[in-house]
Formats: C-alpha cells, structure tokens, sequence
C-alpha cells in the first residue's frame, strides 16, 4: 500500500470518527438517571475507529519514512520514425529502451544494420507509434512534414534530428542528440574516438583531386558533407559546383581526377539496372584509369561519427596511390 493510498484510507476513517454520535450525557430519565458508558450512544464504534486510525496513522508515518521510488529516466521508451534518426537511437540508446525503429533500420544503405537486428520496426503511422506509448519519438525526416507537431500535440515528445552539410555539423548533430536521449557522456566519448580516427587518417604530402560519383549519376560539390569528407581526406574535389549536381561528364572528357571515390548503397539499392551518366563511356574509361575507393553510403548518408569510416577509406587509397605514383 503506497502512502497516497494510506492517507487517503486514514482521511476517511477520520471522516468516520468526525461523524460518530458524541458520547455526551444523555437526557434526564424518568428517574433522572444518566445512561450508564455500556449503553452510550456511539462508543463503541467510536473506540473501533480510533483504533484503526491509530493504526493508519503509524502506517502512513512508516511509509512516510521510505524513499520515494526512483523517477523514470526521459525517453525510456524509444520509437524512431526513419533510418537517420535510427543510427543515433542505436549507436547511443540502451537497447533496452529503444521499442521500435523505422522499417529501414536493416536495410543495406543503414550504418547500424547489424545493430537494428531483432528490433521492432513501426510502420510510418500514427495510431502504429501512438499505440506503442512511446516517451520520445525520435524524427529526422520520418512521418512527414507535420509529424512533429501532431505527436507533441498529443503529447509525446519529439527529438529532431538535423543534417549536417560538414563534419563540425556532424558533432553537433551526435552532442545534441546525446543530449536528447539523456546520454551526453556516450555522445562526447564517440565524437573523440571520431575525431581520433580522423587525425589518424591525415595524408602529409600535395593534395590530389577526386570525384565522388553515385550509381544514380550524381556528384557532391562544396557545401556537402561528401566534400569536407574529401577534404578531411587530403584530397581537391573534382566537382567544382556547389550541392548536388549531375556526373560532370564533359569535364571528364577532358580531364581526370586523380582517383574516385564510388558510393554504394547495397544491392538493390544502387540503380544497377537504370541507365544514368553513371553508365556513360567517359566514366566507365575514367573507372578503369584511375584508383577507385568504394565507399558505404552508410557512411556518409546521415552525418554521423561513422563518417570517420569514409575519410579513413580514402586517406588509404591515397597514400596507396601516391606510393605507386613515386618513381
């Protein structure tokens, strides 16, 4: 019996007793006898409810003296709504926590994989999340547009989770979602052993130029993570144009990077039966003349201290193809 339920009890045995008849005099007789205490009024249920109150009251001070239980921790119950949003609830949640994560959490193109096997996965609606009862929704682009809004109104708490477009961002992006999930130490220790990977992966020397090409036939310029993972690497990039941008495949008609660095993102998730640039002659020449570094597109998909992971890889082809390139 928790001690809310034992005042509770003890108010209402003291309503009892307010509520008991007095045990006053009674009225003059015919004889002008007063009733004797045996036959007064009320008495005895007036002593059986000062006792139990007396009882309540030892309880309620017992109880009084324990500790209050533990207060639950926030976001003890976990849902991810979208395979971004999955690398950080798996890399810095207890898995205990964690109730669901998005249908993608295994796929191919998901850094945490092997880490998402044997959790359940929500589908994208709301009545799947809302019937989880989650504590913390955790979102980067799943559920669409207005799903932050529609679950906080019905009152469960959302962690966004932004992009980063360069590798500081993607320390901010681990620090803030640390701090979300109520694991600010695990999120400082994984951008140091980040940052430790990635001063290992420093190539000393002139920098070379590469060219990051997808399967579906585009290329990262500056203002994209890609880039500062290129330039983390010691390496120029190929690409002059800003964002996103189509293969440059005129340019690769007259020039050629000192290596490429190819993304891929898992069978059946790599275009392998579209035609893009990616097909094109001028980069199938370009692909047989220089080094080429596949990279995970896990790795660089989502901003994360796995980008570590990309720039390690490169650094190597690098320093393999400067080796080869000394006479």
């Amino acid at each position: 019996m928790t001690a809310t339920t034992l005042r509770r009890t003890f108010h209402h045995y003291t309503l009892i007793i307010s509520a008991s008849p007095k045990n006053t005099e009674g009225k003059q007789g015919e004889k002008g006898l007063t009733p004797s205490p045996a036959r007064r009024p009320g008495s005895r249920l007036t002593a059986t409810a000062m006792i139990v109150a007396v009882t309540l009251t030892a309880f309620v001070l017992l109880a009084a003296c324990q500790p209050p239980p533990p207060a639950k921790s926030p976001g003890r119950r976990i849902v991810s709504l979208d395979y971004c949003a999955d690398q950080f609830v798996l890399g810095l949640a207890d898995r205990a926590d964690i109730l669901a994560v998005s249908p993608d959490a295994g796929a191919a193109f998901s850094y945490m994989r092997t880490a998402a096997q044997g959790l359940p996965r929500v589908r994208l609606r709301a009545e799947d999340v809302l019937a989880l009862e989650p504590d913390l929704v955790v979102r980067s682009y799943g559920g669409g547009p207005n799903a932050r809004a529609f679950f906080e109104r019905a009152g469960v708490p959302v962690l966004q989770i932004p992009f980063a477009d360069n590798i500081a961002g993607a320390r901010a992006v681990i620090r803030h979602a640390a701090r979300g999930l109520g694991v600010p130490a695990r999120g400082e220790t994984l951008i140091a052993e980040m940052d430790a990977r990635l001063r290992a992966a420093r190539v000393q020397g002139p920098s070379a130029r590469a060219l990051y090409m997808t399967p579906a036939g585009y290329s990262a310029g500056p203002g994209t993570l890609v880039h500062d993972v290129l330039t983390a690497a010691g390496l120029d990039n190929f690409q002059p144009r800003r964002g996103w941008q189509p293969i440059p495949l005129e340019a690769l008609a007259y020039d050629t990077p000192a290596l490429v660095a190819r993304a891929d993102f898992g069978e059946g998730t790599s275009h392998d039966d579209a035609w893009t640039s990616f097909r094109h002659p001028v980069v199938r020449r370009t692909l047989h003349a220089v080094p080429v570094a596949t990279l995970d597109g896990a790795t660089t998909s989502c901003g994360g201290w796995f980008v570590a992971d990309a720039v390690a890889t490169l650094a190597a082809l690098r320093r393999g193809s400067s080796t080869r390139a000394e006479p």
